[in-house]
């Protein structure tokens, strides 16, 4: 679904300390995972087709439930190879807080994920499953059900000092596949950088964005991505202390790993919002670094692990009763 952009041999540093106490609230894995199904029980949604457009539906009707507004940002969007996409990208706002002990609104921030699947199966380690489409339980689906969890969870907790939207980004997905010679990495986050470069993403004044890419996969670790250091070092600093004080340590381990061309990127570039990218990085994958099932048949609910969501969707809770 996306293209290493660069490598970097991964390091390590020494953490920062904290006196963060662990929240008492808890993440629920099992809803997360039960999200992320329902997403793939309607095929994969590559773009134009008929599963896109029902789940795109389904994702709106879920956040309108939680209470959020949601607007829907539709383009005609051009492929790499000339295919006029038709996008949407699904942009859940909260209800405006005040800050308990001001008369001004709450900081505001947003979590993101991509939502549409990889059209073709070009990783696949069998030659013949490469024009198959992506069932994208994790690159893709397990983002947006971490979302749509933390929704759930901040309508029925709203002690939150923050205003927290999520945007849906589509069309990420529909990147140069590998048996073409040309590289263009302009040719990824198509609905990310449409929003990047819209008055939608000037309207609102966001502190922070955050992306969710590949985040229920087995055995899965994050590490800290390129361009999120490069942006946005202070938000990677606090979602790994996160992290570490929600018991998850291990699974976000204080290393470097390397530059993806993701959704985060046009997010910091286009829209000057401070932008991380939390995304599985696995260092001695033969296959590749994104883990055995990407852009394969195999990225399906089968290859999906509670245990990965628990410990993003926790950390993120972490994180934003932290504030």
């Amino acid at each position: 679904m996306l293209a290493v952009s660069m490598l970097v041999a991964c390091g390590t540093t020494k953490k920062s300390q904290t006196t963060q106490s662990a929240v008492a609230l808890t993440f629920n894995a099992d809803s997360a995972y039960e999200f992320c199904a329902a997403q793939c029980a309607f095929g994969p949604r590559t773009m134009n087709s008929t599963a896109h457009e029902q789940c795109a539906q389904w994702i709106q009707q879920k956040f309108e439930q939680y209470g959020y507004q949601v607007t829907l940002q539709k383009a005609d969007l051009k492929g790499y190879d000339g295919t006029v996409l038709k996008s949407t990208n699904i942009i859940a706002t909260a209800p405006v807080r005040s800050v308990a002990t001001q008369s001004q609104p709450a900081p505001r921030i947003f979590i993101c994920a991509h939502w549409d699947s990889r059209p073709w199966a070009d990783n696949d380690p069998d030659e013949a499953n490469w024009r198959k489409p992506v069932m994208a339980a994790n690159d893709g689906a397990s983002g947006v059900a971490v979302m749509l969890e933390l929704a759930r969870m901040l309508q029925q907790n709203d002690s939150v000092r923050l205003a927290v939207d999520f945007i849906c980004f589509d069309a990420e997905d529909w990147g140069v596949p590998q048996w073409e010679e040309d590289i263009n990495s302009d040719s990824w986050a198509l609905g990310a950088q449409y929003w990047a470069a819209s008055d939608e993403a000037k309207s609102k004044t966001y502190q922070y964005a955050i992306l969710l890419d590949m985040v229920g996969g087995q055995g899965a670790r994050f590490y800290r991505e390129y361009y999120s250091m490069r942006y946005a070092r202070n938000i990677v600093e606090s979602v790994w202390q996160a992290a570490n004080t929600a018991g998850y340590g291990s699974i976000f381990p204080y290393k470097d790993g390397g530059g993806v061309t993701d959704d985060h990127v046009p997010v910091n570039e286009k829209a000057g919002i401070p932008c991380i990218d939390i995304i599985n990085h696995y260092p001695d994958c033969e296959q590749s670094s994104f883990g055995p099932t990407w852009h394969t048949v195999s990225d399906d609910m089968q290859h999906i692990d509670r245990n990965t969501l628990q410990a993003v969707g926790q950390t993120l809770v972490q994180l934003i009763y932290s504030e």
